[in-house]
């Protein structure tokens, strides 16, 4: 019966993924942790932070988050659940998409996508340093950190990361 859960639960929140997994972790944590109870916050925190870390596409929570509740068939129903229907219907409907391109509703649609998925990206990061608990000293990192990859095109965020991870371990955070 979980695998169905899970599976469905991602289902539903595969047709809102607008920006990807990363987006959709308000409802994400509202689903797991808040209605289903199946992590806490902490654990939910570790599994995104986990998934960020890797190498990959962001939508690896979804796979954390369904092994965390039901081992190997519980990241596999949730990983079909979040990417089997929307890529199904992606395929039946990108032919007719680009037969239509330049149409004034299709562009319409494109432009207000993207303020929507930067909305929902930022909710997530919100959600996220709540979930961390973070003090002053850590949302003054972020903002040096928001500050320096807008300012220095050049410098690579691995410094930034570096930074960050150093600071932590110190305990200045």
């Amino acid at each position: 019966m979980i695998l169905i859960t899970l599976f469905l639960e991602f289902v539903l929140l595969s047709f809102v993924a607008f920006g990807g997994a990363t987006a959709l972790l308000p409802e994400l944590h509202r689903v797991v942790v808040d209605h289903h109870h199946w992590m806490d916050d902490t654990t939910f925190t570790h599994l995104y932070a986990i998934a960020q870390a890797a190498p990959g596409p962001n939508v690896l929570v979804v796979t954390l988050i369904g092994w965390e509740v039901a081992g190997l068939p519980g990241a596999l129903a949730a990983t079909l659940g979040m990417c089997l229907p929307m890529s199904v219907l992606i395929y039946l409907l990108m032919d007719r998409w680009e037969r239509l391109s330049g149409q004034r509703w299709q562009q319409a649609i494109s432009l207000g996508v993207a303020p929507l998925a930067v909305g929902l990206i930022f909710s997530g990061a919100t959600l996220i340093a709540q979930a961390a608990d973070f003090r002053l000293g850590a949302w003054l990192v972020v903002l040096a950190t928001a500050f320096l990859n807008l300012r220095y095109k050049t410098l690579h965020p691995l410094w930034l990361i570096a930074t960050g991870a150093l600071l932590g371990l110190s305990g200045q955070l």
